[in-house]
């Protein structure tokens, strides 16, 4: 799988999106505060919950309105990680970018928590959204919370706290997840990128969009016309329940896939890759999006946007 994202040495300034309750720290910024980066912003949220008043976050893929297929990291970008001190990155190829910018400005003291590394999964791993998967972020949350306490240990047990309260936050998901897998096994959906696979699974969905479809979509390539002839056949056939795609990347193909669907009555559900705001957290954003596709299957629904 190729790298989602370019590096730049020297662009012009991305403006970093920061989370509500934090900041990028400055010279100025009080003592004990614990400056910390998500690489997207999703993980930078579960830092926020975690540190609370003890961290200040940025995130440096944030906007849900663009493309993070072409997003170029930026010299802003790479003092903001040079300068943290807790680091969290997704890994299996969609930010590398952030070792590139790490490694040009090596810190020993700087702690960096690579997901992929956390759930124990190799680099090849053929789906990189790993915060649809819902073991992630529990294992994240107290991953940040091992590592705040490494760097201020009088708060450990704060961070601790913190960590357990989050993962309690996320029942309400889970018992979404499980309501859904109960009431509508094996529902027929189709897909473009892999963007919710991890959910999709978890909720007991049968994806029957050929995988090399995905793949090819996320990947920036043209899919076969064998590949596109079988989508297509899912909404002309009314094979499936309902259609996901990935809401930021859409392209000549994508569109054409979406109106198909439409015109054949089958609801079309819209999948972020980075969490909107404002308005959500983590939790929310992700029990949003199985409210969605229950939405849609149930009723008929479509849901482009949260």
């Amino acid at each position: 799988m190729r790298s989602r994202y370019r590096v730049l040495a020297a662009v012009l300034p991305l403006g970093l999106a920061l989370l509500a309750g934090g900041c990028a720290a400055t010279d100025g910024d009080p003592p004990g505060v614990i400056v910390a980066v998500g690489a997207e912003n999703e993980y930078a949220n579960v830092i926020q919950q975690v540190g609370a008043k003890y961290v200040q976050v940025s995130a440096i893929m944030s906007n849900p309105n663009t493309d993070p297929h072409t997003f170029e990291a930026s010299a802003s970008v790479a003092r903001e990680v040079s300068a943290a001190q807790l680091v969290v990155q997704n890994g299996v190829g969609y930010d590398t970018f952030m070792n590139t910018i790490e490694n040009a400005a090596p810190n020993s003291a700087r702690k960096v928590i690579v997901v992929q590394d956390l759930l124990g999964l190799p680099t090849d791993t053929p789906n990189p959204h790993l915060w649809y998967k819902p073991a992630t972020m529990p294992a994240v949350a107290n991953a940040v919370a091992a590592d705040l306490a490494a760097l201020q240990p009088a708060h450990a047990s704060y961070f601790k706290a913190n960590a357990a309260a989050f993962i309690a936050s996320l029942t309400g998901w889970n018992n979404a997840i499980a309501a859904f897998r109960a009431k509508y096994p094996d529902t027929p959906v189709a897909t473009t990128e892999p963007v919710a696979d991890y959910m999709l699974q978890a909720v007991g969905a049968d994806n029957m969009t050929p995988w090399a479809l995905q793949a090819d979509i996320m990947n920036g390539t043209d899919p076969s016309a064998q590949d596109v002839a079988v989508q297509r056949a899912l909404f002309t056939q009314h094979k499936v329940k309902v259609f996901l795609y990935n809401q930021q990347v859409t392209d000549s193909l994508t569109e054409s896939f979406i109106a198909l669907a439409q015109a054949n009555g089958i609801p079309v559900v819209g999948v972020y890759e980075t969490m909107p705001v404002p308005g959500y957290d983590y939790q929310s954003w992700m029990l949003a999006e199985v409210r969605d596709l229950q939405k849609a299957v149930a009723s008929g629904i479509s849901s482009e946007r949260l």
